[in-house]
Parts: structure tokens; sequence; C-alpha cells
């Protein structure tokens, strides 16, 4: 069963997401931390390329999503973090979330900043889920 449920608003021009999702009662509400673009080894994959960080982050943050029993389509929100100074860039790592998720339109945020925590990192992906209880 999913355990959230997805609104987008008739009132609004739509991009490619939801304007909300709303947590089904009874649900656990599931964190994850920024997820990576890091190898095995805790190495930074592909300096200066967006688009392969993104996707690795995606993978990273996939195996955190299997460990705690979530499924793609119980993600409740994302927050995109892309070292970016113009929109092009952001859509490359957009994109590479798009195509990730697929179907399932989870509401986001995608946000360009100056810096992320590693050296050569591009993208930091956020995610919170929902799952029914334990």
């Amino acid at each position: 069963m999913v355990d959230l449920r997805l609104v987008r608003s008739h009132a609004l021009t739509h991009a490619e997401y939801a304007d909300a999702s709303i947590v089904l009662a009874g649900s656990e509400v599931v964190f994850l931390a920024g997820a990576c673009p890091l190898d095995t080894d805790g190495v930074v994959v592909a300096p200066g390329d967006i688009t392969t960080q993104t996707r690795k982050a995606l993978a990273n943050m996939d195996v955190v999503l299997r460990d705690c029993r979530v499924a793609l389509e119980q993600v409740a929100f994302l927050r995109v973090l892309v070292v970016a100074s113009t929109p092009d860039e952001l859509g490359l790592a957009w994109a590479a979330v798009r195509e990730h998720f697929g179907h399932h339109e989870v509401p986001a945020t995608l946000q360009g900043v100056p810096v992320l925590g590693y050296a050569g990192q591009l993208v930091e992906i956020e995610a919170v889920a929902a799952r029914g209880p334990s």
C-alpha cells in the first residue's frame, strides 16, 4: 500500500511534479540524509558531470530506501541541491531525477547552491518518504 497521496492544484500551471503530498494517518515518516554521489570507497564520482553525479546520488538514495523498506513510489518529497549557476545546469540534474522517478511525480525543490560537502561534489539529494508501520 502506498502511504501517501499526491496533490495537484487545478489553479496552478504545473511542472513535472505534484504540488504537495499527503502522508496518510498511521504511516511512518522516513527522513533520509542527503544522498551524495560517492562510490564504495567514499570518493565523488564523475567530477564536473552533473548528470552522472545525479544518477549516482539517486542510486545511493535507493540503497537507503531499500534498507528502510520503502519503495520509490513512497517518496513524499525531494530536495535536489546542485552546485550550479544557470537554469540549464539545474535542468541536467532535474532530467536525471525525472527519469529515475518515472510516473511518480514526487513534489520537489530544485535548488542551486554555491558549494556542497565533498571536494568536486555537484549534487546532493534529500528525500522524505512514508511507509506503513513496521
